[in-house]
């Protein structure tokens, strides 16, 4: 007969630490005995979340997104915003247009064939609503800053001669998660009014489309600026050795964030530009280091947390996908994404080899849970399940894929490193 004394009960809490913990603990050890190397953990993070979830016994349930999305929403903000002022810290280089050309091509051709291409797959061949295709093509368009870190550029300073390969994933996925907004707010729009754009189109592009997008860029430098200018002054020095680097590096993406938002302008777009600004004041200061050190392990723990909680969701939403969702989710990671992506870069200075690479990484993560966490916290979709469904497993076939082929691309950069220099690898 079990005990009913409440001492020596099972505290759900208590349950959830130590699976939580024992899950995150193997899911960053195991990946790097079999590997030998620093492997991504992201999908075995995943696999783990939904053995503790689903099979522990005493472990508390997880908020169904379709249900609440509100805590997916938030968690999923914070870790975006962390990441992406990290981001723009940690280039070490952008002087150069050539450089930037590649990924604009992305951000301006093989983005918004990304959201017109799934939203077609989405209405056609899933048989969604307009809205829902629409909102579907805008969340899952946008690569991840977070998931894709073993492909980007490393931390501040580690040299000018950043693989342009690298550079063009990490600046594609520092704007791109501001830059799928505008599209989101379409899905919004459609879903909320009709298909007929004659009422609200030109509002969409003034306000939605350039108005949100230019705020959050002017805003962004400018606070990066005056963050730069602070920090690296003769007083803010000071201040910075005696408060340390957490609490400045969190203060600043957040008034960053919060400043761009209230404007009404992205403040995705804000916190990379913010990033990128705070580091051009003084490029080779050596608390770039810290700063990004500190962000870095607030974005270890969010994301894992995240990951977990993923994992632990995916049997929940099993039941809204059937073999045309996996035909979309495996279409976009093994055809749109890797042709739209070399269509974009065609006439690009990138080498042949370099637009196979970039085309291919095209990572699916955390910046999707926010957008479709935002949209349906604002709107109910008809197709929602489907799209949060479609999100999870496309987000976990992502790390599977990406993560298991992660090392072709320092195979690469280090071969074309020792041999001939890209052309874009100039200043």
């Amino acid at each position: 007969m079990p005990s009913t004394d409440p001492f020596f009960g099972l505290s759900p809490t208590h349950v959830l630490m130590a699976a939580g913990g024992a899950a995150i603990f193997l899911g960053y050890l195991l990946p790097r005995i079999a590997f030998q190397r620093a492997a991504s953990s992201s999908a075995v993070l995943m696999i783990l979340g939904l053995v503790i979830f689903n099979f522990i016994p005493g472990m508390p349930g997880i908020p169904d997104p379709t249900v609440a999305p509100a805590l997916w929403e938030i968690i999923s903000e914070l870790v975006v915003i962390v990441v992406l002022f990290a981001t723009g810290l940690r280039i070490d280089n952008i002087s150069s247009w050539t450089r930037w050309s590649p990924t604009v091509r992305l951000l301006l051709i093989a983005m918004p064939l990304t959201v017109a291409a799934l939203a077609f797959l989405g209405w056609a061949v899933a048989g969604m609503t307009i809205a829902g295709a629409v909102l579907l093509g805008a969340v899952l368009s946008p690569t991840d800053p977070v998931l894709a870190g073993d492909v980007q550029v490393g931390p501040p300073q580690e040299g000018r001669e950043e693989h342009p390969v690298r550079f063009t994933l990490t600046a594609e996925a520092g704007l791109n998660d501001g830059l799928a907004f505008p599209f989101v707010y379409l899905g919004l729009i459609l879903a909320a009014q009709s298909a007929d754009p004659s009422p609200w189109l030109m509002e969409w592009v003034l306000r939605d489309l350039l108005y949100r997008i230019a705020v959050g860029a002017a805003v962004g430098a400018l606070v990066g600026w005056l963050l730069g200018r602070g920090l690296f002054s003769a007083w803010g020095s000071s201040a910075i050795e005696k408060s340390g680097p957490g609490v400045v590096v969190l203060g600043a993406v957040l008034l960053c964030y919060g400043i761009v938002e209230l404007a009404e302008g992205y403040g995705f777009i804000g916190a990379f530009v913010a990033g990128l600004a705070c580091r051009r004041v003084q490029e080779k200061h050596p608390f770039h280091k810290r700063l990004h050190a500190f962000s870095e392990a607030i974005e270890h723990v969010l994301t894992t947390l995240l990951l977990l909680m993923l994992g632990g969701i995916l049997p929940l939403l099993w039941s809204a996908l059937d073999w045309r969702h996996t035909l979309i989710g495996f279409g976009l990671l093994l055809v749109i994404r890797p042709l739209v992506g070399w269509l974009a870069l065609l006439r690009s200075d990138l080498s042949s080899g370099d637009r196979v690479i970039v085309s291919f990484f095209g990572v699916r993560g955390i910046g999707s849970v926010y957008y479709v966490g935002f949209a349906t916290g604002h709107m109910e979709f008809v197709n929602e399940d489907q799209v949060w469904a479609l999100v999870a497993y496309t987000i976990f076939a992502s790390a599977l894929l990406h993560g298991a082929t992660s090392f072709l691309v320092d195979r690469y950069a280090s071969r074309r490193t020792n041999g001939s220099a890209s052309p874009t690898d100039g200043g």
